[in-house]
Formats: structure tokens, C-alpha cells, sequence
């Protein structure tokens, strides 16, 4: 019997600590659209230049040398727009080393596994804790010239990470490798070209508290005026004083616009970016800002009046709602979503099956959700799983990172605490213990329903297991019960359970167990028919 791994303790999860909202800028002029593609333009072309130059310096990067590329930005724009880009330049190098380095762990890892099955006979199966031996001698030998090929590509990123080289794409290496397949992707190359430049633009500006709406130079007024402060050599471009542009459309936060205004009221840090959305000819505005950290509650106190456990699928979210004692209460949900599409269709699909989790949680008077903690990012290669394909490609679909992300700023919204959970072994046991129990003749519960059972249960620190009986010291009747039995006031405690294995006798034929809650179909003298046509 394989060992079964240590269970990690639930955490609460902690609420998200910024916000960003979107609005579109309807009713823009011919001439604010050109000083919005020049400036963008400029911008972006120094941006590229001063990406370049800090991914050159590499890990000899220090203050000195990021004070000098500064100035040398500021006399090309100004001194707020040169320190947006050179901050926005050390960001993206940032987050290419961290990709970087997933990537070093991930080949890492990928060649252990081949090194570890190519080790093993030809045809032998794997335990449970790992993949057996390859299948034939010709795939065998095709893994060991890949093993070959992983290990030259290893080299090359642990030079790459060592001596501190990224690779940075500006405007994305998607959309750059669609330039070569065009019709594949039913583009011409002037809408491809219109693209390939909005993405590399440069058009978003640090809040700064203190100054006059919390940014000097993306500027939004509360009644919703947006003006921009122009580089020094689009200057003459200015309809207003100290080198601005007032645009002419306004904009109107539908989505905590109430927050947004106190916020500009206050003078407080607002960051703002503005961006074409060069397939729907739109221009929008986002506005983002960093919240206080909320403090976690103790996680005794968020499950105060239990919770409702949330199984994450590829197609849905299956909920259930929990007492704190841990028995299911009412019927399971499912917030069913899209994960085809382009992405902001799936970000939207998302959005809207979290939004209806949260309402139906609220409406139950429940302020806690409890969900996995997943995190696929080891669990995705093929020599992890084999040649399980349709599996490979269901964790793959999973949309884990942005489901976490998006729950927890949501729940944050609303008042809701998350609770992660460790997810192992949820699905298998809540299959085992929970579904046959909970499935009726008016109710189906399917294997995902029963896994969130496990996670809520898991949440409230309760067993997934519904009896933990220990063995009898003897057969009198002192002893009581047992095991963890339900409540004398939960309904249809004493009702007839519907076995799962069969009949408990073994005189009684199998295909006879589903009758085994019906009285009247023993086979013993004074049945209860015997008794209707014996007597007069």
C-alpha cells in the first residue's frame, strides 16, 4: 500500500492589496488620437532603447547606473515620464529573470524524470509514486537522444542565468511569431502592423501622493477631464498651460468610481495607463492603486458559520455549503464557464462564475469559501503523466492562477475570507466516502460535488472520513456510540442508508442489496405481506 503524503494545514488566504479599473475614452477627436499615437510612439521607441540598455548591463545593474539612464531619458521627455520608463524597463527585466528561473527548475526537473525511467527495465510498470519504465526499446531510445537535447538546452539557459542575459520581446513573442503566419491567423500585414505598434507603445505614468489628483503626469480630474503632460519635443502640440494636453472625451468609472474619486479628492497616489485596443479601434484608461493590508482574520473566526466548499474544474466550479460541523446543507452548485475563446472571453467567463459563487455564498450567510491551493507548474510535462494526453491537456486548461487571483481580490470586495486548502487526495476521498452517501432518487452527486464536500471538510479541520470508529473492546452496549454520528436535530438522521457494497448478509443474494432499506422485501416469517393475506 502506497504511503500517503503528510496533509498541509489550511491557511486563509490574504486579500488582494491593489486595485485596477477600466474605463473606455468614447468621443475622441482626430487630434487626440494623433497626439495620442505621436506621444505613444516616442514614448515607446525610448522605453525599447532603455529596455535594451538594462538587459546589457545585466547583473552589474546598480543605483548609479539607473540614475544615469534617467537622465539621460529626461532630456529627450521629462524627469516624470523618464523615471515611469526606466521603472517600467527594471520591472520587465525582473519578471523575465523570475520566468527565467521556472524555466531552469522545469528542465530540472524534466530531465531527472527521463534520467529516472530511462534507469528502469524496458516495459516496467511505475508505483504510485512514480512513472515505471518505458514502454519499447524505440522509445527508449528516442527519450535518451531528447534527455541529450534537454541537457544542451539546460546549458544554455544556465549560462544565460549565471551571466545574468534575458530575452525580452516588447509588444510580445506572439504577436511577433504571427507576423510569419498571417494567414494562418487571418491578418493582413498593415492590421498585423497596426497591432505589432499599439503593444509597443508607452503610455502609463506612477501615482505620486501629494501632487495635485495624485498623478502629475497622466492627470484625471474628478469630473472626469483627462490631460497628459507632453514630452519636450511634442511640446508644441500643448491646448494647454505648462506643456499639457486636455483630451476631449471624459471618463466615468462604473466600477469603483466612488473609491477611485476619493482617492483623486484626496490627492492620493493614482497610476494611470492608456492603451489602444488596435483590433476594435478603442482607447482605454486604467486606473490602479495600492490598497492598506488588510488583516487576516484567524481562521477559527472565518469559519465561525462554516463554509462552502469549491472544487475547481476545467469547465466549472463545484460548491457545496458546509455547517461547522461538516455536514452538507442543501443541494451542490455549479458555476459552470468557458475556457475556449480569446483570452479576454475566458477572463470574462471567469469573472462572471466567481461573481455568481460569491452572490449564492452571500445569500447563504456564509462568509467563508474554501478552495485548493493548486499549483500546476510541475505537474504539466509529459514525462510527468506518460502518454495520458487527454489528462496532460485537462491540467493544462485549468485556469488555477487566474481563478486564485481573481477570487481573491473578488472575495476581498466583497467580505468573503478564502481558505486554502492542500488538495491532495480530495477528489479520491470525497469520491470513496461522500458520494455514494449523498446521491438519492431526487439527487445525483457527481465525484466533483463529493470533492467539495472533502475541501470544506478538510477547511473546518474535520476528516473527510464520516465514521472514525475505533475497534470494540467488548459487545456490551456501555460503550455507546462510536463514531461520529450526526446531531439528534439533523433531519433524516435515523432514515435508512442506501448500500454501496451490496447486502450485509451474506445468505442474501447481491442484485438484492438496493431493496436492503425495504422492509417489506425480507425473506423472514411474519413479514408484514404475510401478515395482510394470512389474515381474515
Amino acid at each position: 500500500m502506497a504511503e500517503v503524503r503528510a496533509i498541509a494545514a489550511p491557511y486563509v488566504a490574504a486579500p488582494a492589496c491593489g486595485v485596477a479599473i477600466r474605463d473606455r475614452l468614447k468621443g475622441l477627436s482626430g487630434q487626440d488620437e494623433m497626439v495620442l499615437r505621436l506621444t505613444g510612439a516616442h514614448l515607446g521607441a525610448l522605453a525599447s532603447k532603455d529596455l535594451a540598455v538594462r538587459c546589457r548591463d545585466g547583473l552589474a545593474h546598480g543605483a548609479d547606473r539607473w540614475a544615469a539612464r534617467k537622465r539621460e531619458l529626461t532630456t529627450q521627455s521629462s524627469a516624470r515620464w523618464a523615471g515611469a520608463i526606466t521603472k517600467a524597463s527594471h520591472d520587465q527585466w525582473a519578471l523575465a529573470r523570475r520566468g527565467q528561473l521556472a524555466h531552469l527548475q522545469a528542465l530540472r526537473a524534466e530531465i531527472a524524470t527521463i534520467a529516472q525511467r530511462l534507469s528502469l527495465p524496458v516495459g516496467q510498470k511505475g508505483a504510485k509514486g512514480g512513472p515505471g519504465g518505458y514502454r519499447s526499446r524505440q522509445e527508449w531510445f528516442a527519450k535518451s537522444r531528447r534527455l541529450r537535447v534537454l541537457a544542451d538546452r539546460l546549458a544554455v539557459v544556465r549560462a544565460d542565468w549565471q551571466g545574468g542575459r534575458v530575452r525580452i520581446v516588447r509588444g510580445g513573442k506572439r504577436l511577433a511569431g504571427v507576423r510569419h503566419h498571417l494567414e494562418a491567423a487571418g491578418l493582413e500585414e498593415h492590421e498585423w502592423r497596426a497591432r505589432w505598434q499599439a503593444a509597443r507603445w508607452f503610455l502609463q505614468a506612477d501615482g505620486e501622493s501629494g501632487k495635485r489628483y495624485g498623478n502629475e503626469t497622466i492627470r484625471v480630474s474628478p469630473d472626469g477631464e483627462v490631460s497628459i503632460r507632453l514630452p519636450a519635443p511634442l511640446a508644441h502640440l500643448a491646448n494647454a498651460p505648462h506643456g499639457r494636453y486636455v483630451l476631449s472625451a471624459h471618463i466615468r468609472f462604473a466600477h469603483r468610481g466612488t473609491e477611485w474619486a476619493d482617492r483623486v479628492h484626496a490627492d492620493q497616489a493614482v497610476a494611470y495607463r492608456i492603451h489602444l485596443d488596435a483590433e476594435r479601434g478603442r482607447w482605454y484608461l486604467t486606473a490602479s492603486w495600492h490598497t492598506p493590508p488588510a488583516t487576516v482574520i484567524p481562521l477559527q473566526a472565518a469559519l465561525t458559520h462554516g463554509v462552502v466548499g469549491v472544487d475547481t474544474n476545467a469547465d466549472h466550479l463545484a460548491a457545496w455549503r458546509l455547517d461547522t460541523h461538516g455536514n452538507p446543507i442543501g443541494n451542490p452548485r455549479r458555476f459552470s464557464y468557458e475556457s475556449s475563446g480569446s483570452a479576454e472571453h475566458r477572463d470574462a467567463q471567469v469573472r462572471h462564475a466567481l461573481r455568481r459563487l460569491l452572490t449564492w455564498a452571500k445569500s447563504c450567510s456564509v462568509r467563508t469559501i474554501a478552495i485548493e491551493d493548486l499549483d500546476f507548474q510541475a505537474e504539466k510535462t509529459r514525462e510527468k503523466h506518460g502518454r495520458r494526453k487527454r489528462f496532460r491537456k485537462l491540467v493544462s486548461g485549468l485556469p488555477t492562477g487566474r481563478l486564485r487571483a481573481r477570487l481573491v481580490s473578488m472575495a476581498g470586495a466583497a467580505g468573503i475570507a478564502i481558505v486554502a486548502v492542500d488538495p491532495a487526495y480530495t477528489s479520491r476521498w470525497g469520491a470513496q466516502h461522500w458520494q455514494a452517501p449523498l446521491t438519492g432518487k431526487t439527487r445525483t452527486t457527481t465525484r466533483h460535488d463529493a470533492a467539495a464536500v472533502a475541501i470544506g471538510r478538510r477547511a473546518l479541520g474535520h476528516p473527510i472520513r464520516r465514521r472514525t470508529a475505533p475497534p470494540p473492546t467488548h459487545r456490551s452496549d456501555e460503550q455507546g456510540h462510536r463514531t461520529v454520528q450526526a446531531r439528534p436535530e439533523a433531519c433524516g438522521r435515523e432514515e435508512t442508508r442506501p448500500p454501496h457494497t451490496g447486502s450485509c448478509t451474506r445468505c442474501m443474494p447481491l442484485d438484492r442489496g438496493e431493496q436492503a432499506g425495504d422492509q417489506c422485501a425480507q425473506h423472514r416469517s411474519g413479514h408484514t405481506a404475510e401478515q395482510l393475506l394470512l389474515s381474515p
